[in-house]
C-alpha cells in the first residue's frame, strides 16, 4: 500500500512550540541548548511573531519554531489560554503543500484551510487537524522557492 505523502515528504521541518514572550525563550534555547535565530518574522495572518531556531552550522536541517501570539483572538492565544506554552506543532516539508493537501484529502482528513495559506519566510502551508492527526497538529510546508 502506497502512503499518502511518500512522494512529497521530505523531512521534518520543524516543531512549533507556543511561548508568552518569544524574547525570553530565544534567549532560554540559545543559553541551554546553544541554538542559534535564523529567522524572525511577524505573520499577521497567523497573528504571530515567530523565530526559526536551528542547531549551530544546520541552518537547512530541523528546526524550533518558537511562536508568540500578536493578539489575543490568534490561534496561538487561544493555544496558550487553553494549554499554556508548550509542543503546539509538528511540521513536514513538502515538495507540493497542494498535492499533499489533496492526498491527504483523498484518504479522508481534514485540513485546515480550503487553500494554502501564507508561511514563515514566504512558504506555503496547511495544516491537517488534529482530530485526524492522533491529537497532534501537523503542519505541511512548502518552502518558498530558493530556500
Amino acid at each position: 500500500m502506497r502512503h499518502a505523502l511518500e512522494p512529497f515528504v521530505t523531512t521534518i521541518d520543524h516543531v512549533g512550540i507556543a511561548v508568552a514572550d518569544l524574547d525570553t525563550a530565544i534567549a532560554f534555547h540559545a543559553e541551554h541548548f546553544g541554538l542559534e535565530v535564523t529567522h524572525t518574522e511577524e505573520n499577521d495572518d497567523q497573528g504571530v511573531r515567530e523565530a526559526m531556531l536551528h542547531a549551530p552550522g544546520d541552518h537547512d536541517g530541523p528546526a524550533v519554531q518558537l511562536l508568540a501570539p500578536l493578539r489575543p483572538d490568534s490561534p496561538i492565544a487561544t493555544f496558550l489560554d487553553r494549554q499554556g506554552p508548550g509542543l503546539q506543532q509538528l511540521a513536514y516539508r513538502v515538495t507540493d503543500v497542494d498535492a499533499a493537501t489533496a492526498a491527504l484529502r483523498a484518504r479522508g482528513l481534514r485540513v485546515l484551510y480550503p487553500e494554502a495559506r501564507r508561511g514563515t519566510a514566504g512558504s506555503r502551508v496547511n495544516f491537517v487537524h488534529p482530530k485526524d492527526a492522533g491529537g497532534v497538529l501537523v503542519e505541511l510546508v512548502e518552502p518558498a522557492a530558493g530556500h
